[in-house]
């Protein structure tokens, strides 16, 4: 398949994600807010942008954008133009009320939007496993479907609407917040019973709660590995923000919201725990902070 492909958002996430399209072989315009992110990926094959509009003019443009707020900055209309004729696929955690904007913006500049937010921390990124949540129309997905295949080891496809794949990711996250936090206060129990937090994980990841989350942010909190940041704190609040809104939309109430919102809130008024990975809620309970 030979097309050429831009990519808008060079972070941890963007840039691991942008490598693998490159070592894919594709044609990559890449481009991002400072531009010595895109320096590696350039040395490694990809033609560097100058504005976002030049590498959304691709046939096919990826974003992954930290929030609402830098999609807004990024995607404006004057950059959308230059997508006329093609297709865009945001892969952030973006709100689903900013989606519907973004797919209504995209199809009066004759462009097609495409939501794929995705299920991973960095280095999943960079491995090409990633989980991905994509919808849009049916032939538009089809399309894009390759390129993805090549960022992630699983496509979930959720319909033609966009906006529904980033009220999906907002309740896993929501499901990912639970465990951090239930983690957070199980450890707290057993350790102060003498109970050694790796052996604890041990125990519940080896028995009824095996898998990625209980795995991999067990072993994270147990051994109290926050930084560097795979997913910063102030993001997570993000998430569980939108989290509040998809349920708001759909008219249910989340008994636990405000639990979870005030341990975000001392953790990210905690000097140790601002600048932390998202899984430093867990220190809330365990340091005894509410």
């Amino acid at each position: 398949m030979t097309a050429t492909l831009g990519f808008l958002g060079l972070g941890t996430m963007g840039g691991g994600m942008a490598r693998r399209l490159v070592d894919a072989g594709h044609d990559v315009r890449v481009w991002n807010r400072s531009p010595e992110a895109a320096d590696e990926l350039v040395a490694a094959g990809a033609v560097r942008a100058d504005a976002p509009g030049d590498a959304l003019a691709a046939d096919v443009s990826f974003s992954m954008l930290a929030n609402d707020e830098a999609v807004e900055a990024v995607l404006t209309d004057d950059a959308i133009r230059a997508a006329s004729g093609n297709t865009h696929v945001a892969m952030a955690s973006i709100s689903p009320a900013l989606a519907d904007r973004l797919t209504d913006r995209f199809a009066a500049a004759g462009a097609t939007y495409v939501a794929a937010p995705v299920l991973g921390r960095p280095a999943v990124a960079a491995e090409g496993q990633l989980n991905i949540m994509a919808a849009g129309p049916a032939a538009a997905v089809d399309a894009v479907e390759p390129y993805l295949s090549a960022m992630g080891r699983r496509i979930w496809r959720l319909g033609e609407r966009p906006s529904v794949a980033n009220a999906v990711k907002a309740a896993v996250n929501y499901n990912i917040i639970h465990a951090m936090q239930a983690l957070g206060e199980s450890i707290a129990m057993t350790e102060r019973q003498g109970v050694p937090a790796e052996q604890f994980v041990d125990l519940l990841s080896s028995t009824l709660f095996g898998g990625v989350v209980y795995g991999g942010y067990g072993g994270i909190i147990a051994e109290q590995r926050y930084t560097p940041p795979g997913f910063h704190i102030a993001l997570g609040r993000k998430d569980l923000g939108l989290a509040e809104e998809v349920a708001a939309a759909g008219g249910v109430t989340l008994a636990t919201m405000p639990a979870l919102v005030a341990v975000f809130e001392r953790a990210m008024a905690d000097p140790d725990l601002k600048d932390a990975d998202w899984s430093a809620i867990a220190e809330v309970s365990r340091r005894d902070l509410l």
